[in-house]
């Protein structure tokens, strides 16, 4: 993986280095040839070239001879220039702002001497000529400079080619070192990542810290918190599914025997030699039966709407020391738990809750029915109203530390627990009060009881 990176990374940077080089080529061959072609009559800026040319428009002929207008010599002093007029053997006629020592006759090789190279005196010499005359211009220490340049056009384009040629040879020489240098540095980390990336499709999530992982740092520390979030929903999938398997294992078990129990009992009543009051026993036995059925798997209904949200709150502002007092007072009337010890006080007579009554009382009733039956006979509970919220406290078992952590979890029932349950009661509690915007708080001591406190926000 690491050297096909490599590579591919390398041929990216010799196909850019190559376009570029034939780009830039064309472009140098391109600006040559249109300033071999270019027609130095469109030049536009003011060289000395144009000056001269257009520096007929002020000669007039006076008297057989050119004669320099006032506006003539205005210009010869603004480009900082001086003229000389020849005749046609090149002998001078007349001069504005000349040199002392300037020239008095030019022959046509001086001309063209004297056009082609700067003087000892720095002096540009221009030449045009006017009815027949010539005339030269020069400029003292003119920026504009000449520069002759003989070459065979055949030799010039063989030189460029292979000038040309090297210089794309070289770029890719050179691209190719520090491109391999560079990409041996980049293919590694992204290689790493890739590995890292399939690690993670395999489920490994083993958080790795990566030698020099230069401008990847960020990635792999991305990667590392990815890999560590994962695990701890796996961890948490595992655990929930570990609870499942076992809450599936001990419904099942559950399950049976009711489902034995409705089984024989029907058989039973189908004898014709059972009295009415032993038919009338079975009866009970089977609708006991079936109730707690139905409550196992309204228990599993209920939660499986809270986990995913669906469960739709009818809320309504209600008063809670009433609420309560009357779900206690419902509790103790039900025979199953008249005898049992349960004290009511309320210290926030005006404490209003928006709440579900039908699913505040079922959470509240799951605190106070568990403090019952998962308790010795003679287990005290305490349920007080209060400003901030309802405490439930009993003087019971208590819960022990490695079990408090658990004791929301879905599926999860207690190894002190003897009674038979859901293990979904104290979830389904968290679940709707959470659903109402509220939290529960628990607080518990082994041999010293167990307090759960219920707050709104």
């Amino acid at each position: 993986m690491k050297w096909k990176l490599t590579i591919r990374y390398l041929i990216s940077i010799l196909s850019i280095v190559f376009i570029v080089s034939i780009v830039n080529s064309i472009i140098l061959i391109a600006l040559l040839f249109s300033q071999r072609h270019e027609n130095p009559e469109d030049i536009t800026h003011d060289t000395g070239e144009n000056f001269t040319r257009n520096f007929s428009q002020y000669l007039t002929i006076e008297d057989g001879t050119p004669v320099v207008s006032e506006e003539g010599r205005d210009a010869l002093t603004r480009f900082g220039a001086w003229l000389q007029i020849l005749d046609q053997n090149g002998n001078v006629l007349s001069d504005e702002y000349a040199p002392d020592n300037a020239a008095t006759h030019y022959t046509p090789i001086d001309l063209v001497h004297k056009y082609k190279y700067m003087d000892d005196d720095f002096n540009t010499y221009f030449v045009s000529e006017f009815e027949g005359y010539s005339y030269i211009v020069g400029v003292p220490e003119s920026q504009q400079q000449r520069t002759i340049i003989m070459a065979d056009p055949q030799q010039v384009l063989k030189y460029t080619s292979q000038f040309l040629g090297a210089i794309i040879i070289v770029d890719l020489i050179i691209a190719c070192i520090v491109g391999f240098l560079f990409s041996t540095v980049l293919a590694k980390p992204v290689s790493r990542i890739i590995e890292r990336i399939s690690e993670l499709k395999e489920r490994k999530f083993e958080p790795k810290k990566m030698k020099r992982p230069g401008v990847f740092k960020r990635v792999f520390a991305n990667l590392n918190d990815v890999s560590e979030t994962l695990q701890a929903h796996e961890n948490d999938r595992q655990k929930l599914e570990k609870m499942r398997n076992e809450w599936i294992s001990n419904v099942s078990h559950d399950i049976k025997t009711p489902l034995a129990s409705i089984r024989g009992y029907a058989e039973l009543l189908s004898n014709a030699d059972v009295s009415a009051e032993e038919r009338l026993e079975y009866a009970e036995v089977i609708e006991r039966q079936s109730l707690y059925m139905k409550e196992l798997l309204d228990d599993f209904n209920l939660t499986m709407r809270l986990r995913n949200q669906e469960m739709d709150l009818h809320l309504q502002e209600i008063r809670v020391e009433g609420f309560v007092r009357k779900i206690i007072i419902d509790l103790l009337n039900d025979p199953q738990f008249q005898t049992h010890d349960i004290d009511f006080t309320s210290n926030a007579p005006e404490l209003i809750w928006n709440i579900d009554q039908h699913l505040m009382k079922r959470a509240l009733l799951n605190f106070i029915i568990n403090a019952l039956i998962h308790n010795h006979e003679d287990v005290k509970v305490s349920v007080e109203v209060q400003e901030d919220g309802i405490i439930i406290r009993d003087n019971g078992k208590g819960i022990k530390k490695e079990e408090q952590a658990q004791i929301f979890d879905r599926y999860y029932r207690g190894t002190s627990t003897t009674s038979r349950g859901t293990g979904l009661g104290l979830a389904i509690s968290r679940d709707i009060i959470q659903a109402h915007g509220g939290d529960v708080e628990m607080e518990s001591e082994v041999g010293e009881g167990t307090m759960f406190k219920i707050r709104m926000d």
